[in-house]
């Protein structure tokens, strides 16, 4: 499965097969997202109800379900790296390739009656690439007869590395002595680790969102990552009393909002997010405002808004994500660039963006060592861009809808 929405509709019985990465990405997903459609990793019974304990005199004699009581989990089976599994008679293995998110793979399926080959999403250029040029090497030993390739980058011939987006970034921001945000996919950990080496290297401390910093959090306990040297942005909520510049009165005495409990602060916090109101290494509008050379700020479309408070006169804003292809994607690019231009920010996406697809020449040479007998591309609106691998004896086969 490409993306994981759909898992929320599934029943619980249906066995869930994912690697590690993927699964502590869905588990941010559901910890973290207020939307609807977010039970991937647990689901919840609904229109279940339970005894009360106590009925009072002229109410009902139950209480719906709610909280963990009415968690069910899901049957989730971690995938190891090339360790084979079975679905019934077909034997199944997992190779991890490159990817714009962690946890990607392809697979090698073996039935009585074909060897299939898989690639999902892959590339050959991110911080992973071993991983992709590994699984050819297994997938070719593997014999195919059947190959289905992703075909989503066939019109192009070039890539834009990670390196090159860092080096890009660091000759431009070095020295300069005002606002740097970006914008990138949070869920791409490869372009966050660019942008924070980025920052490293000129002097800058990476700053993130809640949402991004329990993603990293989660990684860096699973033995992903070593600890990061990051500063957690949190927003104003609730009474908006974040930054030691807001004053409320208790009995008729006005006091600043760094003289509240804490329980005052955490009023309009997610249970998950109030763990990182105490760190040491948190930062509001107000630092951000004030020292705009010592951050790197990961502005993403949701956190636009802080602009307001932050109140820059001109900075940088690097664009760092795929140039939109439909008809929402160009709403919200325009909405950006309105905020940027409202806050006389430079917009900087030129080389600024690498993609998690390989070009047509990759795909075309991965294949030819491969040696499929057949090939059907999928995910791709360059088919046609397959059709020269009939010269190497190969036989093209375009997927038809079967309705």
């Amino acid at each position: 499965m490409d993306h994981s929405a759909y898992v929320h509709h599934l029943r619980e019985d249906i066995p869930i097969y994912l690697t590690q990465e993927s699964y502590l990405i869905m588990k941010a997903l559901q910890d973290t997202s207020a939307t609807s459609f977010n039970e991937l990793i647990t689901l919840k019974k609904t229109f279940h109800l339970r005894p009360k304990k106590r009925v009072k005199e002229g109410t009902s004699t139950h209480s719906k379900l709610k909280g963990e009581e009415a968690e069910i989990s899901r049957d989730i089976r971690i995938i190891k790296p090339y360790k084979e599994f079975s679905l019934g008679d077909m034997k199944v293995c997992c190779a991890p390739v490159d990817h714009s998110l962690p946890g990607a793979c392809a697979y090698l399926l073996d039935t009585d009656d074909e060897g299939i080959v898989y690639t999902g999403d892959l590339r050959f250029h991110g911080r992973n690439s071993h991983d992709t040029r590994e699984f050819v090497k297994k997938a070719r030993k593997f014999q195919p007869t059947v190959m289905l390739c992703e075909g989503t980058r066939m019109e192009r011939d070039t890539n834009t590395s990670e390196e090159s987006i860092m080096n890009r970034v660091i000759d431009i921001v070095d020295g300069y002595q005002n606002h740097v945000f970006v914008n990138y996919p949070i869920r791409d950990l490869d372009r966050f680790l660019t942008f924070y080496e980025a920052a490293q290297r000129t002097g800058r401390t990476m700053v993130v969102s809640l949402k991004e910093a329990y993603i990293l959090n989660l990684f860096t306990d699973a033995g992903y990552y070593s600890s990061l040297d990051v500063a957690v942005y949190i927003p104003k909520k609730g009474w908006g009393i974040i930054g030691d510049e807001d004053c409320l009165c208790i009995d008729g005495e006005w006091v600043t909002s760094s003289q509240l409990h804490q329980q005052h602060l955490e009023e309009g916090y997610k249970k998950w997010e109030r763990k990182y109101l105490e760190l040491e290494n948190t930062v509001n509008y107000k630092d951000i405002r004030d020292t705009p050379t010592e951050y790197i700020f990961s502005c993403d479309f949701f956190e636009l808004k802080e602009l307001i408070d932050i109140k820059p006169e001109e900075g940088l804003y690097f664009w760092s994500k795929t140039e939109p292809f439909n008809d929402e994607m160009e709403i919200d690019y325009q909405k950006v660039k309105n905020w940027i231009n409202h806050f006389n920010l430079e917009m900087i996406s030129e080389g600024m963006h690498g993609s998690g697809h390989a070009n047509r020449t990759e795909i075309l040479k991965m294949i030819q060592e491969i040696q499929p007998e057949k090939i059907y591309p999928i995910h791709t609106e360059k088919k046609q861009e397959f059709e020269v691998l009939r010269e190497d004896g190969m036989e093209v086969v375009f997927p038809e809808l079967n309705h």
